[in-house]
């Protein structure tokens, strides 16, 4: 092999426009490379002194992104825009509506007040319906893309600046070094698990933020959450909350999970129960087997049902000839389903976790569009598939063999031709059984882990930070192997066909068969 092709330097060419400008060291020799840098917030906004100092009555530590708001609004003409917030930012919706329309050139501001449990609500229909030609939504990352809103949109994570030197003290004062970690959180920490990631990585060159896409790295949502494809000492999650925290929980069972407050700045050991959540879901799916007429429930609360969803099962009711009626509905709650009457049972597409977190409050069985699949018959239930125990039995006996199929060939698997015996081996990457691969090492998302043992609350002062005595010990817990994790993958790019996300071209529905 001869020596590597040289290439001309490349030449930085001037743009029109406020721009950075990268001076060429040299001229490059003809033919080369042409690569354009371009700033794009211009200097009148990013410097204007009134702006910034209006700027100065939001939180310091909250990142609004208003300069890019301003540049995106002035850019696309924006004459009536909507402002879309969860409720924890609503006391700066009027703030920031004041500064949009003074240096925006904004007419009218709309703060829409109905409630947004996350980006599945984002509400371009309504924003359009009041006059709006642009959509701010803050507070969640960009699960539907804006080349589908029926208006331009604007996702603004608001990122909050933590101490992450107190979070990085308390997992080196809480676990041993070398400890295999993962780390993940809300989107609003993004920032400060990379920054954490970083500070870390001496002491735990192993520690790996996991990735969900089209989620950001890291980030983990209610209803959608990585399975862990490596051994995992423990999991610790940034976040105020336990919503956001569970559904990691949820599809990696067996892992010992941790929570960061940034705001009460303490590490604690977190629970779920897990047997019990599962025993509660699979009671539903088979109470749900006989049923002779279904309600199906689109949620209408910005785009948190998803037609097509809505399409594929009533393409496998109409298939078996299943009576069922539609039902479009806000905000779903027990209440509002026991006032209807000559249901058997139901599938919610709205938020799975109405079904996992308040199931047995509902009067008929109230699924998720996985469980009705389930419940159909055209996906195997997750309590027949592999335990972590067995995976890691099947590496040990197993030879390598080829890669497994794509997800999204899975996907499409198992409502098309597949036979009964391959859709129980190709229906969504939370659901297989361990993949033979190139290594001879077993690589199990649940492989039999370390646990550990103790709670670590909020730390001493910064000087023991830095201890290298840590606070738990890593032992075998044993006993939780024998438990298959449930699937959390409902915006996952690459989950099964119960998945609402907008990333991915749905199957055609033509090609649907469903076996008697």
């Amino acid at each position: 092999m001869g020596p590597p092709a040289q290439h001309p330097a490349a030449e930085i060419v001037p743009l029109t426009g406020p721009q950075t400008h990268i001076p060429a060291s040299a001229k490059p020799p003809p033919g080369g490379p042409r690569r354009f840098v371009r700033q794009q917030i211009p200097d009148d906004i990013l410097h204007n002194p009134a702006l910034n100092e209006a700027i100065k009555v939001l939180p310091v530590n909250y990142n609004f992104e208003i300069h890019k708001t301003v540049w995106r609004l002035r850019g696309a003409g924006a004459k009536a825009v909507a402002l879309q917030f969860p409720e924890g930012l609503l006391a700066y919706a009027g703030v920031i509506a004041d500064i949009l329309e003074r240096f925006a050139g904004v007419e009218h501001c709309m703060i829409m007040g109905d409630v947004t449990y996350g980006a599945c609500c984002i509400d371009d229909f309504s924003a359009q319906a009041m006059g709006a030609d642009f959509l701010v939504h803050y507070g969640h990352s960009c699960l539907v893309p804006v080349d589908i809103t029926s208006i331009p949109c604007l996702y603004v994570f608001v990122d909050i600046a933590i101490d992450v030197e107190h979070l990085v003290g308390s997992i080196n004062l809480t676990f041993p070094p070398g400890a295999q970690l993962v780390l993940a959180g809300t989107i609003q920490f993004s920032s400060a698990i990379q920054a954490a990631r970083s500070a870390l990585a001496p002491s735990f060159p192993s520690l790996s933020v996991p990735g969900c896409k089209p989620l950001s790295p890291g980030e983990v949502l209610g209803c959608t959450a990585p399975v862990l494809t490596t051994h995992a000492d423990a999991i610790v999650f940034v976040a105020d909350g336990r919503f956001h925290l569970e559904a990691i929980m949820i599809a990696n069972p067996t892992i010992p999970a941790y929570r960061y407050d940034p705001y009460a700045r303490k590490l604690t050991r977190e629970y779920y129960d897990q047997a019990g959540m599962r025993a509660a879901r699979q009671a539903a799916v088979e109470a749900a087997r006989g049923a002779q007429r279904w309600g199906l429930v689109l949620g209408t609360l910005g785009r948190q049902g998803n037609p097509a969803i809505l399409n594929r099962l009533q393409d496998i009711f109409a298939a078996r000839g299943i009576e069922r009626t539609t039902f479009l509905i806000s905000e779903l709650s027990p209440q509002r389903l026991a006032l209807v009457n000559g249901i058997d049972a139901w599938v919610q597409i709205a938020c799975p976790r109405l079904s996992i977190d308040w199931g047995e409050a509902f009067p008929q069985p109230t699924l998720t569009p996985y469980e009705a699949l389930v419940a159909l018959g055209a996906v195997p239930p997750w309590w027949e598939q592999p335990t972590p125990d067995q995976k890691e039995q099947q590496c040990e006996s197993m030879p390598a063999g080829p890669e497994p199929k794509h997800p999204q060939q899975q996907a499409q698997g198992v409502l098309s031709d597949a036979s009964p015996a391959t859709t129980a081996a190709e229906t969504s990457p939370a659901l297989q059984a361990c993949g033979a691969d190139d290594s001879s090492d077993c690589t199990c998302s649940n492989k039999k882990s370390s646990a550990i043992q103790g709670s670590a609350t909020q730390p001493q002062p910064s000087s023991a930070l830095h201890s290298t005595s840590p606070l738990v010990n890593l032992e075998d817990i044993g006993g939780r192997g024998g438990m298959a994790p449930y699937p959390m993958d409902y915006y996952a790019r690459d989950g099964g066909p119960w998945n609402s996300s907008y990333h991915k071209a749905p199957p055609p529905r033509a090609s649907v068969r469903v076996k008697q």
